[in-house]
């Protein structure tokens, strides 16, 4: 290859690898990078972190503090799913295999950091992508690691970044303190349109934890941005978030996937983006979806069989369900839909009773008994959104004062 083509070629390479553009939104860890590091300067660090945790050109967050030779990278501590993420159930102490840095599970026989991993330890660092929604464990790990930082008096350090959500959507019912749980830590909304810095700063302030807080903001983001609008690279969450929109539809279906009664895409292609069962009439479900006019959603008729988990080779018959604006659609009031349908047309099938095993799990998640009750004595979709709409509308005031961006 010539000089000149060499170079043609390079430029072509450049403008069609989106990683090498430069993205409008920079991370927490890119911002302490341009800052130098300030706040860990000389400092022994631990950082809460997986797979999620890197800068717009795939560089992890670990490898980019174990680089840098002002600070020292002591440990590293692991959420549900490990720190290279991928693993199922609870997961064990490590090293890493490639700086042999020690690896802590925080989702273990314990779900907090042992005092006597971070003795010599001045600063815990977090750097972990959440999808927005109250159940996903990462922020119930940020609540619980900030705790135990105040406890040990550590510094405690946020590194920023996008709810892929968005920063707008607010929606479904505030937990009750008495249905908190490692799915449910805070009382919040179980969608709360915030980042995890926000969360932080919220939780350090309403919960009283009073650690000694820094969240390192990031540069660029908007609260109405989509992820495609952060222009930065996108990595599964967990094995079953594996595209930048299923946290659009994870507080749609995952509640309903907590009672193993349909299957909601996880052991398909489609995870929490569709709802189907063996005994489901698919045009006559959807039909009735779309009767209730929810706003900014469609149902289509959809028809799958899992590969694996509930119904496993067995022909589903459902609906697959498209959001047509992501900026004013309500997540859990048509999970709300959805269940209200299905009691009414198949009280037989869809019924608490059958999975008496599963309902403490569901009301955890949901963060309150409330729905599950009265969805039981057929209480409409629209009265059991109303129920909690006055809570919500208060938690939206109140989140105001912790909000970092426009």
């Amino acid at each position: 290859m010539s000089i000149r083509n060499s170079f043609i070629f390079l430029i072509v390479f450049c403008l069609c690898t989106p990683q090498l553009k430069c993205a409008p939104v920079k991370t927490g860890i890119e911002v302490l990078r341009e800052r130098n590091f300030d706040v860990l300067r000389g400092k022994n660090v631990a950082i809460i972190t997986n797979q999620t945790g890197i800068d717009s050109m795939f560089r992890l967050s670990v490898d980019i503090l174990r680089n840098e030779r002002s600070l020292k990278l002591a440990a590293i501590l692991a959420p549900e799913h490990g720190f290279l993420g991928g693993v199922q159930g609870e997961i064990k102490d490590s090293k890493d295999s490639k700086t042999n840095i020690p690896v802590f599970s925080l989702y273990g026989s314990s779900r907090t950091i042992p005092d006597d991993k971070i003795k010599n330890i001045d600063v815990i660092v977090f750097d972990i992508q959440d999808i927005g929604s109250r159940s996903y464990t990462y922020i119930s790990t940020l609540k619980i690691a900030m705790e135990a930082a105040a406890k040990n008096k550590k510094e405690f350090v946020v590194l920023d970044r996008p709810n892929p959500i968005n920063g707008i959507i607010v929606d479904g019912p505030i937990l009750n303190e008495n249905f908190k749980s490692f799915v449910g830590i805070a009382e919040i909304p179980y969608v709360h349109g915030m980042t995890v810095g926000e969360l932080a700063l919220l939780f350090n302030d309403e919960s009283k934890i009073k650690c000694n807080l820094t969240v390192i903001p990031m540069n660029g983001w908007k609260r109405s941005m989509s992820w495609q609008d952060t222009g930065l690279p996108w990595v599964p969450t967990s094995p079953h978030i594996p595209e930048p929109d299923t946290p659009y539809y994870y507080p749609i279906t995952g509640p309903i996937g907590e009672l193993s009664i349909v299957n909601i895409g996880v052991g398909y292609t489609l995870p929490f983006k569709i709802v189907g069962a063996p005994w489901i009439d698919a045009e006559k479900f959807a039909n009735e979806l779309n009767k209730k006019n929810l706003d900014e959603v469609i149902f289509h008729p959809f028809y799958f069989k899992p590969y694996y988990g509930i119904f496993k080779d067995e022909f589903c018959k459902g609906v697959r369900i498209v959001i047509s604006d992501r900026n004013s659609f309500k997540p859990f009031e048509i999970c709300i839909a959805i269940m209200d349908t299905l009691i009414k047309q198949y009280p037989e099938r869809f019924n608490f009773s059958l999975v008496k095993d599963r309902t403490k799990t569901f009301d955890n998640v949901c963060g309150t008994d409330t729905i599950r009750k009265d969805l039981i004595s057929g209480s409409t979709d629209k009265t059991i959104i109303n129920k909690y709409k006055r809570d919500l509308a208060k938690f939206i005031e109140k989140r105001t004062k912790y909000l970092l961006y426009d």
